[in-house]
């Protein structure tokens, strides 16, 4: 454990302690812990990636890593996209002296063997910030049944063994990342916008490369989907990985894009119902859908997580998974999240409330701990590159509070593989609690986001009531600091030392 460990007398509150806004029953098991859910969208880098960053790493505990963005991670090294792996589109795509795979062989190979994670392959391209009029890897691909070629000669190559290739049973294929993204990832020749000479043509125009982009892309995701499945139907493939989860009536945060437009037209469940419909004339079935979320509410996450359950369903796929394979805190927009503006950047990357701050620990703690009891199949977290704004350290190599939210959930997952029964009344309260196989140690993971509460008390049941515990603290102050403590009559009052967000493990 990090942290000193100290004496804490802490006071149990006595009168109508069973009517306490958090609860937790360790003789009622609810469930098993899914290691699953806590996967990193970033690996290991190919350079400047030491021992104490693959220990870093590690320590976050988590089950998997994502490909996407891995070529931008990696300067100068050609990895991952399909395009830096088969280079030239006029070669054949069935001769393996056409193919480029030995920098992704051994980016994948750490991955694996260092970091003992699994690989969730994203097959496409990475994210292109080339602007709204030039493009050149995020350009829509002229022959889909060549690229869908590409992509089955790279699935062979990694689980086949095929050109010099492995038999690493990757399972997890996923077909491109947000092709609803304009301007930056599934891009039409002269761009996304809208053209015209007044609002109104502009408006229309765009409405026509929307409605055209997306018909494009059911194609191409049905065209490769078949293509995979008939070679290799033991692997699960799906996608395609959109920017959020999002429906006809519901508002959209789009940084610079026109409201009223993305308000009546901007929605992910138009491209899933586009993406099913299709796959289920083509008699194919995706074996996954995935999405994005960037936000700061965490019961968004959790209704879309159901929404799609229920749209799956509808559609005839009821086997068909769901993944949030991006998701990271957000609480200003895009545009501040770069601002140039020192006054802006302070506020954006400093206190509780920055970006990788408390609050954003404490967010990542509430869906981690919501998700395992969801109907979610797997998450990766967007973050965890080595340094920078979507990782885990800053530009001196001090940790954000980020990790070390991270580490506390990967430490408790391991170590507490039984879920219990546990409950909170209290909104922006979370709480998970887990015990060993043997029932010898037990856990309860309270987490307070944005709760603002200035005091919180748990009530347990299945302990002693006056049973001696270990406390973890995780604050704005500490850093999974120790302390020791004890119930009185079965509670506990929680140490919080203001009414910023933390979240605390009692250890039994």
């Amino acid at each position: 454990m990090i942290g000193r460990s100290v004496v804490l007398a802490l006071v149990g509150i006595v009168a109508g302690a069973a009517n306490c806004a958090v609860s937790v029953d360790f003789s009622k098991e609810v469930g098993k812990m899914r290691p699953e859910l806590h996967s990193s969208g970033f690996g290991p880098q190919i350079c400047s990636c030491s021992k104490r960053t693959i220990d870093e790493l590690k320590s976050m505990g988590f089950k998997a890593s994502r490909t996407h963005d891995w070529s931008l991670l990696n300067p100068n090294q050609r990895v991952c996209d399909y395009f830096q792996m088969f280079p030239l589109m006029h070669l054949d795509a069935t001769k393996p002296e056409n193919y480029y795979f030995g920098p992704t062989d051994h980016l994948l190979k750490r991955t694996r063997e260092e970091l003992g994670h699994e690989v969730f392959f994203r097959l496409g391209t990475s994210i292109e910030h080339s602007g709204p009029d030039i493009h050149f890897n995020t350009q829509i691909p002229d022959d889909f049944d060549k690229v869908a070629e590409i992509f089955a000669g790279t699935i062979r190559h990694y689980n086949k063994g095929w050109a010099n290739g492995h038999n690493w049973d990757i399972k997890y294929w996923e077909i491109w990342n947000e092709p609803d993204n304009m301007n930056c990832m599934w891009c039409l020749p002269d761009g996304d916008g809208g053209k015209g000479a007044t609002p109104e043509e502009r408006m229309a125009d765009l409405q026509r490369r929307e409605n055209l982009r997306r018909d494009l892309f059911v194609k191409f995701f049905v065209t490769c989907l078949k293509r995979i499945k008939s070679e290799f139907p033991d692997i699960k493939v799906g996608g395609p990985a959109l920017c959020t989860w999002r429906d006809d009536k519901e508002p959209v945060m789009t940084d610079g894009a026109p409201s009223a437009w993305t308000r009546k037209y901007r929605n992910t469940s138009t491209y899933f119902r586009a993406i099913l419909s299709a796959c289920k004339a083509a008699k194919v079935a995706p074996d996954f859908i995935s999405w994005h979320y960037y936000g700061k509410n965490p019961d968004d996450v959790m209704a879309a997580i159901a929404k799609a359950r229920r749209l799956c369903d509808e559609m005839g796929f009821p086997n068909c998974e769901l993944i949030i394979n991006e998701w990271h805190y957000r609480a200003r927009s895009w545009g501040e999240l770069g601002s140039p503006d020192p006054k802006v950047r302070r506020s954006v990357w400093t206190g509780p409330a920055s970006h990788n701050g408390i609050d954003s620990s404490c967010f990542n703690l509430t869906l981690l701990s919501r998700f395992q009891t969801s109907a979610l199949d797997q998450s990766f977290y967007y973050g965890c590159k080595n340094i920078g704004n979507w990782g885990y350290k800053d530009t001196f190599g001090e940790k954000y509070k980020v990790y070390y939210g991270l580490k506390m959930f990967g430490d408790f997952l391991r170590d507490y593989p039984v879920i219990c029964s546990s409950t909170s009344d209290k909104k922006g309260v979370t709480v998970i609690a887990a015990k060993s196989v043997d029932s010898k140690r037990k856990a309860a993971l309270v987490t307070d986001y944005c709760s603002k509460s200035a005091s919180l008390t748990v009530k347990f049941n299945d302990v002693a009531p006056d049973a001696k515990c270990k406390i973890l603290v995780h604050d704005y102050e500490r850093d999974l600091e120790t302390l020791d403590a004890k119930l009185v009559n079965g509670s506990l009052t929680l140490p919080k030392k203001d009414t910023n967000s933390a979240a605390f493990v009692v250890m039994f």
